[in-house]
């Protein structure tokens, strides 16, 4: 499944089919949020927010390109991210894009 962040894919005739999104919703454990009230103190990068946060992002992938080939894609287009907390210590990921299938 080819993903691309542009809305179209140099040099290749497509039909758009739908939107599709992939979602969800991640949790710091309570080591993460030790080490990261402790980073706070002395500032830089949390790491392990960091890594929760790509965890995140490739689950929500996989999802959307999931959804695509359900459709009979073959690729999504114009990929986008969004992210938000839900509640304290928990933020939803989502991906979406349309779905395309090459002429």
């Amino acid at each position: 499944m080819k993903l691309v962040t542009i809305d179209y894919i140099p040099g290749q005739d497509f039909e758009a089919m739908d939107i599709v999104k992939g979602t969800v919703v991640y949790s710091k454990n309570f080591g993460r949020d030790f080490m990261a009230g402790m980073k706070t103190l002395v500032g830089g990068e949390i790491v392990g927010y960091t890594e929760m946060l790509n965890e995140a992002r490739q689950i929500a992938t996989k999802r959307m390109a999931d959804a695509a080939e359900a459709l009979g894609a073959d690729a999504v287009v114009n990929v986008r991210y969004a992210s938000s907390s839900v509640m304290q210590g928990a933020a939803e990921v989502v991906a979406y894009g349309t779905a395309v299938k090459f002429k």
